[in-house]
């Protein structure tokens, strides 16, 4: 009888003690409240944030760690750590440490990599809608593309890519590509049977020809030596990016057409993401939209820094007062492309007005 009473007397101890500890806050089980919030107290929406598991990710990117999208990258990272109250880890691997573009998507489809950021001119050789941002011209400037991309239908093309195994979070900034080659170029003239490096899709393949160039798609990270050993006369890109990767080195003239503004895009794999919790969904899409007014900044100073500094290097830059002789030169390849690309040109023409 005496056994039976301490059995009891032990077992109220424990229960007394654990209804304590509940009510003090101490239990790992999460407890229901009503919709007011006592003053000075938490909200339920700012606990939240810190539930769940612990994860660690990874985000490739090809450029350097100081360069305009890697700093977003960065940030976006930043954000991540900070609205997950240090739940979430984002690690930014810049310089293709962890591959070159196309290598790196391959390994997101898988989920072997988690996120990157890519542009979108290699994106076209995944989901083809992608191949539009290559159509030369059809941006009039950088304002005229950010009124498409914050429109319905550039969201719709940044959700177009779970098609493809990944989902789209943001655009980042890339400025416009012109021609930079070991020659002198004046003219669109001067390009005819130059072997032009292009990102590779068929789209810059059929511009090239459209410019009596010959098109050598390629890599990124193996432009330099290319130039360097004459494999390719010239290539193509924005001011940043011949600066940084110092191609100005090996090729140093160059030519503001700004036949192109193919922006960026900043992703995660569809297996990582239909992993996460509707919560952590929206804290990594909300993150990643916060972080593009950083790249954008860091975009716009580095654009200009970069020009300096291949002015300085002496570089021979050709400005190109009249655009109509180029426009009118590669008409053909957007009509080829006009009804593959009918809703989203016309989105764009729309942003024009």
């Amino acid at each position: 009888m005496k056994m039976k009473k301490s059995y009891i007397t032990a077992f109220s101890t424990m229960l007394g003690a654990s209804l304590l500890l509940v009510a003090c806050g101490g239990g790992s089980t999460p407890t229901t409240s009503s919709s007011t919030t006592a003053p000075g107290a938490a909200s339920p929406a700012a606990t939240k944030k810190a539930d769940g598991p612990k994860l660690t990710f990874r985000l490739a990117e090809t450029h350097p760690a100081d360069y305009p999208t890697t700093l977003g990258d960065k940030k976006f990272a930043e954000l991540v750590n900070q609205a997950s109250d240090g739940r979430i880890k984002i690690d930014v691997f810049p310089a293709s440490q962890l591959g070159e573009e196309k290598a790196v998507i391959e390994q997101v489809q898988l989920g072997a990599i988690e996120f990157t950021r890519v542009s979108t001119g290699a994106l076209g050789g995944f989901n083809k809608q992608y191949e539009v941002f290559s159509l030369p011209y059809i941006f009039d400037n950088d304002n005229h593309q950010w009124k498409f991309l914050e429109s319905e239908q550039g969201t719709k093309l940044l959700d177009s890519l779970e098609s493809s195994r990944m989902k789209g979070l943001a655009y980042y900034s890339s400025g416009a590509r012109h021609f930079y080659s070991k020659k002198p170029i004046k003219s669109i003239a001067d390009l005819k049977g130059l072997k032009i490096r292009v990102i590779q899709n068929k789209v810059n393949i059929d511009l090239m020809n459209a410019l009596g160039a010959n098109a050598t798609p390629m890599p990124y990270g193996d432009v330099f030596n290319a130039l360097q050993t004459g494999v390719i006369d010239a290539a193509e890109n924005n001011y940043p990016s011949y600066f940084s990767s110092n191609h100005f080195q090996q090729a140093k003239n160059l030519i503001l057409d700004q036949h192109q503004r193919v922006p960026e895009v900043l992703l995660i794999s569809k297996v990582a993401w239909d992993k996460l919790s509707n919560d952590d969904k929206a804290l990594i899409k909300k993150a990643a939209l916060e972080s593009v007014k950083t790249q954008k900044a860091e975009w716009d100073k580095f654009e200009k820094d970069s020009e300096a500094k291949v002015k300085a290097a002496g570089v021979t830059i050709t400005d190109v007062s009249d655009l109509k002789p180029w426009q009118d030169a590669v008409k053909p390849v957007i009509e080829k492309y006009r009804t593959e690309y009918k809703e989203t040109l016309e989105a764009i023409e729309k942003a024009r007005k």
